[in-house]
């Protein structure tokens, strides 16, 4: 994560000393505040990557040339793709001391399952083909 995202990386390492300060009291106020920051970043980009698409295709229409079926107007972009993972992977982080604090190993083997298992959804491409049929 280092040098893709330094501002997240700060409000995490802000979360985590906020939590050693205050106790395990406030952990869920410090972890849904750090989540919708997270969520905002990553509205952000799918905003951005949206309206890139969106210009490409309007470009395209433009020019009368067609996207092609099968092209990244029918997919996910590298930006979105990234985005996901990056994500996925910043979110891990709480998540996996969620279930590791709840339920020992076992709760930690269960998030990084989930973890692991919505990436390969999402790699597999059935977010799109979703959306698609949308």
């Amino acid at each position: 994560m280092d040098g893709y995202e330094p501002d997240l990386k700060k409000e995490l390492d802000a979360t985590l000393q906020a939590r050693k300060e205050l106790g395990a009291e406030y952990e869920s106020e410090l972890i849904d505040a750090f989540l919708e920051k997270v969520q905002q970043r990553f509205d952000a980009t799918s905003d951005r990557e949206l309206r890139r698409q969106q210009a490409e295709r309007q470009m395209a229409a433009a020019r009368g040339a067609r996207p092609s079926p099968g092209g990244e107007a029918a997919g996910l972009g590298l930006g979105e793709r990234f985005a996901f993972v990056g994500v996925s992977l910043v979110l891990a982080v709480p998540l996996s001391a969620i279930g590791a604090v709840n339920a020992g190993e076992t709760g930690l083997l269960i998030t990084w399952a989930g973890i692991v298992g919505v990436n390969a959804v999402h790699a597999l491409g059935f977010f799109s083909r979703f959306r698609r049929d949308r």
